[in-house]
């Protein structure tokens, strides 16, 4: 199985790392794509330009091989809707199993992103929640709380996970820059020193 986690990742952070990671051990997956966005149809545009964002991953993840980057999005023109990338892996590895990697947030709003039947059709979900928190109260009859129930299943279930909670929001990052702080320990030191290199943010 592979997971996906699409984002636009500006700037790529431990939240977003220390997730996927514990996901990545929980459900043994072979490897976790990081999908940079280009043009997320459900929040802003991102403040940095795609190659900058791309050079930042490559520098969060060159020493963890399990988690790589998929650059699709960012070759695709138009907005970039979960259900047109899943469309594309599947037609690449129609054998493969892929697991969406989403939060609790995201996952409320899921019921009026762009084809969400035909997602679960392509994928299962895995809903990375709090430690604590409780299930999701849409779909409820693809929830399942056993991981192994994933392999039986080329699609379609629900798992929610909890995850190792990390309160770093990218918006706070780029905010320490503006101001002229320091967001160290909220990011890996690599994509720090690229971003200062570059001026990013500041």
């Amino acid at each position: 199985m592979i997971g996906i986690l699409g984002g636009t990742f500006d700037p790529i952070h431990y939240g977003h790392l220390r997730t996927a990671l514990d996901v990545q051990q929980a459900l043994g997956l072979s490897q976790i794509k990081l999908i940079p966005l280009s043009d997320p149809p459900h929040r802003d545009a991102p403040t940095s330009t795609p190659q900058q964002r791309l050079d930042l991953l490559k520098a969060a993840v060159e020493d963890e091989p399990l988690l790589t980057i998929d650059t699709r999005e960012l070759e695709r023109r138009g907005k970039s809707y979960t259900v047109d990338t899943l469309l594309s892996l599947t037609a690449e590895q129609p054998d493969e199993t892929f697991c969406l990697l989403l939060g609790s947030d995201a996952f409320n709003g899921f019921p009026l992103w762009k084809e969400p039947n035909q997602i679960l059709s392509l994928c299962h979900l895995v809903v990375m929640q709090r430690p604590g928190e409780t299930d999701p109260t849409h779909y409820q009859d693809r929830i399942t709380h056993n991981p192994s129930d994933l392999s039986t299943k080329a699609s379609g279930l629900i798992l929610p996970l909890s995850v190792t909670q990390l309160e770093i929001s990218a918006t706070q990052i780029r905010m320490l820059l503006q101001h002229g702080k320091s967001p160290r320990y909220l990011l890996p030191d690599p994509v720090l020193q690229q971003i200062l290199e570059k001026k990013l943010y500041q």
